[in-house]
């Protein structure tokens, strides 16, 4: 289902896409010089000339430069920033990792960003909560049941704002291979139409289209382990073929707490319907195949009880 961003703001929308750009936004060429752009203005004599001296060079024998994202690069599994870069025949994109929920952690340069995300996923908060209390009501329950079964006032969410590469400068067809993503739901934005497929009852992969404005919201994982199967985590992708820009989006995981456990619930299991789904506390279910919570990796398949180890 699409929900409008109007609630949101037009402005914030803008605002959100502006500072993501600004945030991914380099060129696959491996010879790129990287500029800290903080040294450009060191107070240290030595460090901001050499630095002038190294911007200089790139200037005149590159015309094109990185700007420094090492400092997100993962040192340890308690990061929540962090930044990655893959570029293969199986992935293509650049990626920042942010957790927003139950605390707000953003880069603090450009500072349009900060800002401009924090309003975002706000109105997104707003948005669960109220998808939340729909889903229950349809579900035959009270409309604060998700909310309370999730812990939804503390649950970890986990923004990942993606740049994606135009086909013509990728190493693959695939910008992100078929996966399914933990959580109650993930929310998706994008700057341009296309790239998204999901797949189909049938086995056929359908194209995703998004009008501007729009958000795409797509059930998780641990929705489907909490209504035993009654609602699915469905696979997903993300191509570039035929893409001629790049593509920005920003997909927001909205999970439990990480103290919650979270299992097929009484109601939905039966004589007819047993449990499918092992439990497990959503902070274990993200570290599952050896990642730590803020890979959030799906490890749904593992959870079927017919395929249990």
């Amino acid at each position: 289902m699409a929900h409008s961003v109007g609630m949101l703001g037009q402005e914030c929308f803008d605002l959100k896409n502006k500072a993501i750009a600004h945030l991914l936004d380099y060129s696959f060429i491996d010879e790129i010089p990287t500029i800290d752009y903080s040294l450009l203005f060191s107070k240290d004599h030595n460090e901001r000339a050499k630095s002038l001296e190294h911007l200089g060079k790139a200037c005149q024998e590159f015309g094109f430069f990185y700007e420094e994202r090492s400092e997100y690069l993962k040192k340890n599994s308690m990061d929540r920033i962090r930044w990655y870069l893959r570029s293969d025949a199986g992935e293509n994109r650049e990626n920042l990792k942010i957790v927003t929920h139950p605390e707000y952690h953003c880069p603090s340069k450009p500072d349009i960003c900060k800002d401009a995300i924090g309003q975002y996923l706000k109105g997104m908060h707003e948005v669960e909560l109220g998808l939340a209390k729909a889903i229950s009501t349809i579900l035959g329950h009270e409309e604060t049941y998700i909310e309370k079964e999730f812990k939804l006032e503390a649950g970890f969410y986990m923004a990942i704002l993606n740049l994606y590469p135009p086909s013509l400068q990728s190493k693959g067809s695939i910008g992100l291979a078929e996966h399914t993503d933990p959580g109650f739901f993930v929310s998706l934005i994008q700057n341009v139409n296309g790239g998204l497929q999901m797949l189909s009852h049938k086995g056929n992969w359908i194209t995703v289209h998004l009008p501007r404005n729009t958000i795409f919201i797509g059930i998780g994982d641990h929705l489907e382990i909490l209504t035993n199967g009654k609602y699915k985590s469905h696979i997903h992708q993300v191509i570039l073929n035929n893409n001629k820009v790049k593509r920005i989006s920003m997909a927001t995981l909205h999970g439990p707490s990480l103290d919650t456990f979270v299992a097929p619930t009484p109601e939905f299991i039966d004589e007819s319907h047993p449990p499918n789904y092992r439990g497990m506390t959503y902070k274990k279910s993200l570290k599952f195949n050896g990642f730590d919570e803020i890979d959030v990796q799906s490890s749904l398949f593992q959870f079927r009880m017919s395929l249990s180890l």
